[in-house]
């Protein structure tokens, strides 16, 4: 029998042996490992593996090609499969080691480095579900490697077998393994059942709950589990041939398990039925001691979990792990008498995971009072060691009284130093208050001759090497170089392309403070001539130009070298930073592979200036033996779709020029590169002849298509692409001709670019749908994991921003993810579909949102879905308050339970219950969520992935704010976008305060995507006009405006201003300085600023109000901001780029009021003349109550402050609330008092919580009387005692009115605030034509003033024209104001189609439900009675329906919630009555509500007073109390 003089060579022979397949992990193809040679020998001699009966087959990988990648095809073959490696790839690995844990897989890994092993490989993975065996000896390494095998056949479960190679009692040669005890001891009939056994997973890293299980009788798997066999005493044995010369003392004990012998536990003779159950700990040391039984029957060699040496009343004892166990020993045997360690046990751990710790202190004499825990793991992320923490945890759960345990952190210790480290580990230890984490030994290592040789780049990459020094030269930096010198940097880690990457920003970093060194030399005296001083300044004007920078280098380099100063000598030590480098990082085609692409990636992500040589080395006559698992990336189309990086493919042995062409292209190109090297060969020793063969083939046949891609050729007047080979792969071609296909199109068809080019989450039709998905889907193919498609449907953008951000962290976790819109996705895919997540919000009664209701409703149709091999989850987004009815309750998150419900139905496999969030919550929906996200990362088996990255804090308006340059942000540039009617989300946010909102016609949605269009983006611009009041000629301005550029109809809004809808982004501009024309501007009319001053429009005293107006246009310049971003953007001349202002005062690029971040939220202001209360003083920031004085001119306000409408429906949190009372200021003092509440609310304002933003929450968070003190501090002054006042109406007098000067004033009714043509009612031509005769007519006093409710009103009127415009107006059907009371008292805000809130129909249903209830109201006779009714198409309150005496709010599409009780004058809030009904309910409600408030109201007595009296509805008193004492309680139930 020969012998064995290695640790590899022993493991090789046992995995060759128990083994159907064995990979072979290696530094290269070229070079053997510590086991390869041994297997090759074997696999030579054709001999065969025990278990496969045949030949077993070897497979060679290089260990940086992501390695373990080529288990999962054998092993879910059924094929037994070992690995043999170093540890290095085990961290790398642990995606795939949760899952490999599952099988009967062995790995066995020798410790790295060699000679001074990192045993933290070990403990980093130490949880991922192996069984964990610890060999220290030669002899144990080939009995534990048997072990090994053993055990994951019995167990099912991964095993990885670890050692250090190089520990000296592995230097003792051992007889080759006896066969007949490898066929004894490996269970043969458990090894033929997983041979026949095949596993149908399919996934890479998502876990499908396979778990490894054993079968036995059902009466046993119902016991107690993980009851531990009860452990017996035998007599103390010797240890495992032990690492000394010394035996253990007569006195040691050891453990055995009652079930060693392997003998049933039962006896029972009767026949039972069988059930699986998991594979426990007891289970594993069960087999693990049946198996050692065996061993030690056959050698008398025996083993346990954990074994201690040394005398039997030792009173201290060190416990090794990671250290040469056999040094330790030899200096304890042999010590002196004198040595405080002379009489010291030794324990070791030899089944290191499951910890059996119970099983550790039976081990040990009770008279062990202290332990030293020695750890040789470096690079410690805790400040405890793993080993002592278990170690403390078992002594601790042991009971009694348990030793005083101390830590150490162990270097490199050799024969020499032993005595020593052991001195210092005891005296520590033996002392009254030991120090934990002594260092013991040198942690640095080995001194470096003593170092293991180096990695080797192949000779053969050597040819690529060669080009890139002929074309840079001294130019050529490689930043992940192998032998660079990195103080402290493994080879392995400095050649990553993150190392790279990293050093090469750090490398750019430097040089730019090169440029500031060398441009502040230029201008010193520290020179001895001046000769230096031009050229250096000459450099530092072309530092960035690399060609100019790199010619004048040697000049500057020569003047520097003759100069001798200091100066020049600190330059010269960095002189080759006076070139612009060509910055390089080299990689293999291992960077193609999953665990090792991320490099790539964020090269590419990142857009820096950096080249990447990447080299292909698997030959063309290998392809097709290619590991499918292991799928490997065309980084090619990789890079291409990311559209911001040149790449090209070369191959030296084909096209040398070609080559040369690339990499000087890939220099020049300003951003990342990448240049993917063809090289192939099977050993990196292969002769060039054979690689030029290869060579051929591959491009001949297409294989490796040679070409170089650009992505900004077309700007050069160049192609973007340049085939120089003959063919191209498939996939290549169908990038191309999808890229080429897309480009022909936009430039044939303009207008069609916009929908073509859109991103992936615009709508398409279903071709489109089909094609793009493909298209993703190849891309896709190559890039990550297993695949994870995340669907959403989703109205307000809580869905999609949720299943975006699921789709991200399923990508950072190895997933391969796409995140589409459901109605985006082709249903035809679904049920090929491996992992489907779908996360969907609630809309209207239990309803789909818009995006996802057609593929809802054909799966809910379908009659031949089969999902049988679909693993689905759904999470589902909804608020269990927003039904209060226990018959409505069904329709809580109804979208998601139905999904989940119907998919199980069609034969899905539900990864987790269906995920539920509640916005009554905490968090609201995210409460559900962080508890459903971890199930499913568990569920897909990526739940124990490590360093991922941080994810980025959420962009707040905040950020966008502080960040936008005072306001500027990216609003130019997305203008000038032609690709897309929108613009980027954060300019979204932006252009608010340039007062324009983005949003898309919701009534063409459907038929948009249907026709594969992008929604119908149009802007709506709102103006900022104070007091509401515009002339003629701006009448008639703004209606050119909304014909010639809007949708041909203007919105007269609640806040006395115009709203132009449907401008699209093309005419944004033209619209914007058609405004300026007529000496308006729309700066500050929507955003977080002090918005539009509204003023009571009083048509009959003219005087007066004219005073009031004053003040108010006062005000709004006072609190305009400072920023010239509006005039830039919108303003300036596109023919002669010259700012241009037609009205306004001096530009000043500064906030003094406001600063970056302007106001936390919106900030109204409005004036109330009594007794007319139209603005709704009461529901805005400031409201400011004029009065008049005794002379019958305006003499001050009635401040009130803390008015606010904005509400969340069912969140208690938010509530309108009506202003508070703080005093009298003098008219003069008005707008200074606004200022100042506006500077309280900006610096106390909540800006973290927008929907507790408001002032109205400042003020309740301060207190009134606080908040009012701050502001009178800054004001210099106190608040008088308000004045007397009284209001009698908050709603317009329509039809003629005459004021003290007789001049003449109309109020229109304009229902809603439309102003528009109709078929029935020409409205919008009869303004044109009454605006046209005003204005050349009347001596220029006529006027229009938009009121607060949205009406009109012509005033200014001179008597001597009234007839020629009442006869416009008779013309033009413009004179009718006989409409009943309730309808003249409605307002709605505008809802669908074009606002992106609603919920609900407001402007176009209000008059239908009017209409419906006239008859009722004709009947009542109330028709000439005002009852203030008002309707939002959701709770932000545009229409202030808080204060109405009966309002209706969106709740879904056809369903509102109804409240009472608001005050007629405008001064009550109402309360919630009903939630969520519908036009029948409504109309239930209201007829004979309607009717009795005409019977039984009293004198005098309005709506809103008679609900309260007759106990319909609580009176609301505060903001506060809003939500309490509603008239529908909320139930929790289901």
């Amino acid at each position: 029998m020969g012998s064995i003089s290695t640790a590899g060579e022993a493991v090789a022979r046992i995995a060759y042996l128990s083994s159907d397949v064995v990979v072979s992990v290696q530094p290269s193809l070229a070079s053997d490992s510590e086991y390869s040679s041994c297997l090759h020998a074997l696999g030579k001699d054709k001999g065969e593996s025990l278990v496969a009966k045949a030949q077993p087959e070897v497979t060679p990988v290089r260990q940086n090609a992501d390695p373990l990648l080529s288990v999962f095809q054998s092993v879910r073959a059924g094929k037994l499969t070992s690995v043999t490696a170093t540890s290095s790839i085990l961290v790398k690995s642990i995606p795939h080691l949760y899952k490999l844990a599952q099988y009967p897989v062995v790995i066995h890994v020798s410790v790295q480095p060699t000679g001074f092993p990192d045993f933290s490989d070990i403990t980093s993975i130490r949880q991922c579900g192996f069984t964990f065996l610890q060999s220290e000896t030669l002899q144990q390494s080939q009995d534990i490697a048997l072990t090994a095998h053993a055990l994951a056949i019995k167990t099912g479960k991964g095993v990885i077998h670890f050692f250090d190679s190089g520990a000296i009692a592995m230097s003792k040669h051992i007889s080759h393994e006896d066969k007949d005890l490898v066929k004894r001891v490996l269970d043969l009939d458990a090894a033929a059942a997983i041979q026949h056994t095949k596993s149908e997973e399919k996934t890479l890293y998502a876990d499908d709950g396979r778990t490894a299980t054993l079968s036995v009788a059902r009466s046993q798997a119902t016991a107690t589990k993980g009851a531990p066999a009860a452990p017996i005493t035998s007599p103390p044995t010797p240890g495992p041939d032990r690492l000394s010369t010394r035996a253990s003392s007569s006195g040691s004990s050891h453990r055995e398990s009652s079930t060693a012998s392997g003998q049933s536990v039962s006896s029972a003779t009767t026949v039972e039925s069988l059930a699986s159950k998991p594979v426990s700990s007891d289970d594993i040391y069960r087999f693990a001691t049946q198996i050692w039984a065996s061993i030690k029957e056959a050698t008398g060699r025996s083993y346990d979990a954990f074994e201690y040496t040394g005398p039997a009343n030792a009173e201290a004892a060190i416990f090794l792990f990671g250290a040469d166990t056999a040094i330790f020993a030899g200096e304890i045997d042999t010590a002196d008498e004198s040595e405080a360690y002379t009489k010291a046990g030794v324990i070791t751990a030899r089944l290191y995971r499951p910890w059996l710790g119970a099983s550790l202190a039976p081990q040990l004499p009770q008279t062990i009072r202290k332990i030293a825990v020695l750890e040789q793991v470096r690079r410690k992320t805790t400040k405890w060691g793993p080993l002592l923490m278990d170690l403390l945890m078992s002594l601790k759960s042991s009971g009694g009284a348990s030793p005083t345990v101390v830590g150490y952190q162990l270097g490199y210790i050799s024969d020499k130093t032993v005595q020593q480290a052991l001195r210092g580990v005891f005296q520590n230890l033996l002392s009254e208050s030991p120090v934990q984490n002594l260092q013991i030994g040198n942690l640095e290592g080995p001194s470096a001759d003593e170092k293991p040789a180096k990695l080797q780049q192949p000779a053969l990459e050597n040819a690529y090497m060669k080009v890139l020094d002929q074309v840079f030269g001294d130019r050529l930096h490689i930043a992940n170089q192998l032998h660079s010198e990195n103080t402290g940097i493994s080879n392995e880690i400095s050649s990553s392309p993150e190392y790279g990457f990293g050093s090469l920003l750090a490398r750019k970093e430097h040089r730019l403070r090169f440029v500031d060194e060398v441009r502040t030399a230029s201008k010193s005296k520290d020179f001895v001539t001046n000769a230096p001083l031009e050229w250096l300044s000459k450099w530092a004007i072309d530092a960035e130009n690399g060609d100019k920078a790199n010619s004048l280098a040697p000049e500057v380099i020569s003047r520097l070298s003759t100069d001798g100063s200091s100066a020049a000598g600190k330059l010269l030590s960095s002189k080759q930073l006076f070139f612009r480098e060509s910055p390089w990082l080299i990689g293999s085609d291992a960077w193609a592979y999953d665990l090792g692409n991320s490099g790539v990636h964020h090269v590419l992500a990142s857009g820096e200036n950096i080249n990447m040589l990447i080299v292909d080395s698997t030959p063309y006559s290998e392809r097709a033996a290619a590991d499918a698992a292991r799928r490997k990336k065309d980084i090619g189309l990789y890079a291409m779709n990311f559209g911001n990086a040149y790449v090209s493919s070369v191959a030296v042995y084909s096209s040398y020029t070609q080559v040369l062409e690339a990499m000087i292209e890939a220099d020049k190109f300003d951003g990342p590169s990448v240049v993917l090297a063809y090289l192939p060969y099977e050993k990196e020793n292969d002769t060039p002849l054979t690689v030029l063969q290869e060579t051929k083939k591959a491009v001949d046949l297409g294989y490796w298509p040679l070409y170089r891609w650009d992505p900004r050729g077309d700007e050069k007047g160049e192609p973007n692409f340049q085939l120089d080979s003959e063919r191209i792969k498939k996939e290549l071609e169908e990038f191309l001709r999808r890229d080429n296909y897309m480009s022909q199109v936009m430039k044939r068809h303009p207008e069609f670019s916009a929908n073509l080019s859109g991103s992936y989450g615009t709508e398409v039709r279903q071709l489109q749908k089909r094609k793009a998905k493909d298209a993703y889907g190849k891309l896709l193919d190559g890039l990550a994991g297993d695949p994870m498609t995340v669907l959403f449907a989703s109205d307000n953008g809580n869905a999609e921003n949720l299943a975006k951000r699921l789709a991200n962290r399923g990508k950072a976790r190895g997933l391969k993810t796409m995140c589409i819109a459901m109605d985006d996705y082709p249903l035809e895919d679904f049920a090929n579909e491996q992992n489907i997540v779908m996360i969907t919000s609630t809309a209207g009664q239990g309803e789909f949102p818009q995006n996802g209701r057609t593929f809802w409703e054909a799966v809910r149709d379908s009659t031949d879905l089969d999902l049988a091999t679909v693993n689905f989850a759904v999470f589902a987004l909804g608020d269990s308050h927003y039904w209060p009815r226990k018959e409505d309750k069904i329709y809580y998150n109804k979208p998601g339970k139905d999904l989940h419900t119907r998919l199980i139905t069609l034969g899905g496999t539900a990864l987790t219950d269906c995920g539920l969030g509640d916005d009554q919550d905490p968090d609201a929906y995210q409460t559900g969520y962080a508890e459903w996200e971890p199930m499913l990362w568990q569920a897909l088996g990526v739940d124990k992935v490590e360093g991922l990255p941080d994810e980025p804090p959420p962009i707040t308006n905040e950020d966008i704010k502080i960040a936008s340059n005072f306001l500027r942000g990216t609003i130019e540039e997305g203008l000038q976008d032609t690709s897309t009617g929108a613009i980027a989300a954060s300019d979204q946010q932006l252009t608010k305060f340039h007062g324009t909102y983005m949003q898309d016609d919701r009534d063409l949605r459907d038929e948009r995507k249907a026709q594969g269009l992008e929604p119908a983006y149009s802007f709506m611009i709102r103006c900022r006009l104070p007091g509401g009041v515009a002339t003629p000629s701006q009448w008639l301005q703004m209606d050119a405006i909304s014909t010639n550029l809007g949708n041909e109809t203007m919105k007269l809004t609640t806040r006395q201003t115009f709203q132009f809808h449907g401008v699209v982004k093309g005419k944004l501009k033209p619209a914007m300085q058609a405004i300026n024309k007529a000496l308006m501007t729309t700066i500050a009319a929507c955003g977080d600023i002090n918005r539009n001053v509204m003023c009571s429009s009083l048509p009959q005293h003219s005087q007066y109000h004219s005073e009031v107006h004053a003040v108010s246009k006062r005000i709004s310049d006072h609190l305009l901001p400072s920023t010239t971003a509006y005039h830039e953007i919108w303003l300036e001349d596109d023919e002669t780029k010259e700012k241009r202002k037609v009205a306004g005062d001096a530009i000043v690029d500064h906030e003094p009021l406001y600063g970056p971040t302007y106001l936390p939220r919106k900030f109204k202001i409005t004036i109330a003349i009594p007794p007319h209360n139209d603005t709704d003083v009461y529901a805005h920031d400031v409201g400011l109550i004029a009065i008049k004085g005794a002379d019958g001119h305006l003499e001050g306000f009635n401040v009130l402050a803390g008015g606010g409408m904005g509400v969340t429906h069912n969140n208690k949190k938010t509530y309108p609330r009506t202003g508070s009372m703080f005093g009298y200021v003098p008219v003069d003092k008005a707008h200074l008092a606004c200022e100042k509440i506006m500077l309280v609310q900006r610096d106390n304002g909540d800006r973290k919580n927008r929907k507790h933003a408001r002032l109205k929450y400042t003020i309740d968070d301060m207190g009134v009387d606080v908040f009012r003190g701050t502001v009178e501090e800054l004001l210099g002054f106190k608040f008088e005692e308000p004045k007397a006042f009284q209001f009698e109406s908050n709603i317009d007098t329509f039809g003629w009115q005459k004021d003290e000067n007789e001049l003449n004033h109309f109020t229109f009714f304009i229902e809603n605030g439309r102003i528009e043509d109709t078929a029935d009612f020409p409205m919008k031509t009869g303004l044109i034509e009454i605006a046209k005769f005003c204005r050349d007519n009347g001596n220029n006093k006529a006027e229009f003033r938009l009121t607060g409710n949205q009406h009109l009103i012509l005033s200014n009127v001179a008597s001597d024209v009234l007839p020629q415009v009442k006869d416009l107006m008779q013309k033009y059907k413009l004179d009718a104001t006989n409409f009943s009371g309730l309808r003249l008292s409605s307002s709605a805000c505008v809802a669908f189609p074009t606002c992106g809130l609603a919920m609900a129909e407001s402007e176009r249903y209000l008059p239908e439900l009017i209409t419906k209830l006239e008859g009722t109201i004709e009947e009542a006779g109330l028709r000439q009675d005002s009852i203030v009714m008002r309707m939002t198409g959701c709770p932000n309150g545009c229409a202030r329906p808080w204060l109405a005496e009966v309002a209706f709010v969106g709740k879904a599409y056809g369903a509102y919630n109804m409240y009472l009780g608001g005050g007629y004058h405008g001064n009550r809030l109402n309360k919630l009555y009903r939630s969520s009904i519908k036009e029948d309910e409504i109309l239930d409600i209201m007829k004979p509500l309607i009717k009795q408030y005409a019977q039984e109201r009293q004198q005098g007595e309005r709506f809103g007073d008679f609900v309260i009296r007759a106990g319909y509805i609580k009176e609301t008193t505060h903001g506060t109390n809003f939500h309490e004492n509603t008239a529908e309680v909320e139930s929790d139930e289901e």
